[in-house]
């Protein structure tokens, strides 16, 4: 029993990783000119291959009925176009260890959606931890050396807007369900539709990314990013079936974590002593509002690049 637990763990350290480093992937993604409906044209091919090898592998179908459709088309929306829009449009002016800490907010911006849609009862500590999620913020925004660039400040509402979205979505599920389909069903199907929805998009806006080489490193970035989330997300909903939502959550800390100690290994970031005071804030924040024992997992992930 005790070397299962110790898998667990590993497997959770490994998913922290993988989804960690899209952060500063996302980063290398845009720094030579490439834009957020190419680049997210490519995620959604990626995941669909990924995703649809694993629903193949399980021998599950896709359903097309209309109520499935509308699934498919808001998940892909909310869960992957808009957020990522943001998310990449911001990774052009923000370090990508700024992005990782940010990102960490989605369960903090869950909780004030849930109470709106009836679906969560106030909780004290749960809103004291979204008090400090968004101290955190302020120690990013407010002091004049938190930012290698003042400048950068005026970005840190597009980048709120990626869990924003990721929030919404997760109570969107809660809410409504999923018409009976499984988590890689739900984001094969949003894939597929998404492919189709930014294709035009990205032709249209001149952000088009070709597959043909020669190949650079934003492009490598792009594909390496699409299988690391294809992968960890597989792998973390195969860890909530195994060991529990409450243990798998646990994931975000090593997210954001992990997202940081990338953007120190692959972009030599640094941050000022008030980026690391903002991380400590967080940290504290996401312990008050990870999901307490007997409460399901759509209400405290998204679908989409959720543990995010």
């Amino acid at each position: 029993m005790r070397r299962d637990w110790v898998g667990l763990w590993a497997l959770l350290l490994v998913l922290g990783a993988a989804w960690g480093i899209t952060q500063p992937l996302s980063k290398i993604a845009v720094s030579e000119g490439y834009r957020h409906f190419g680049i997210i044209f490519w995620q959604f091919v990626i995941g669909a291959i990924l995703l649809g090898a694993i629903t193949w592998v399980r021998g599950r179908r896709l359903p097309w009925e209309g109520r499935h459709l509308a699934l498919y088309v808001i998940i892909a929306l909310i869960g992957t176009l808009l957020p990522n829009s943001a998310s990449y449009t911001a990774a052009i002016h923000l370090p990508a260890g700024i992005l990782s800490i940010v990102i960490s907010l989605v369960p903090m911006l869950a909780f004030p959606i849930a109470l709106a849609w009836g679906l969560d009862r106030f909780s004290w500590l749960r809103f004291f931890g979204l008090m400090l999620g968004l101290i955190a913020i302020v120690l990013i925004a407010a002091p004049e050396t938190s930012l290698p660039d003042r400048a950068m400040v005026l970005w840190l509402p597009v980048a709120l807007i990626a869990p924003a979205f990721y929030a919404i979505e997760g109570n969107f599920v809660s809410r409504y369900g999923t018409e009976g389909l499984g988590p890689v069903q739900v984001l094969l199907g949003a894939s597929l539709v998404g492919i189709v929805m930014s294709a035009p998009l990205a032709l249209m806006t001149g952000q088009w990314i070709s597959p043909l080489p020669p190949y650079g490193l934003p492009d490598l970035a792009i594909l390496a990013s699409g299988v690391f989330h294809a992968t960890a997300y597989a792998g973390y909903v195969w860890m909530v079936g195994r060991a529990g939502p409450v243990f798998a959550a646990q994931v975000s800390y090593l997210v954001t974590g992990c997202g940081i100690l990338w953007a120190k290994l692959l972009l030599a970031e640094t941050y000022s002593p008030w980026v690391w005071a903002a991380l400590v804030v967080m940290f504290f924040g996401l312990f008050f509002v990870q999901p307490r024992p007997k409460e399901v997992l759509d209400g405290a992930a998204p679908l989409g690049n959720d543990a995010r």
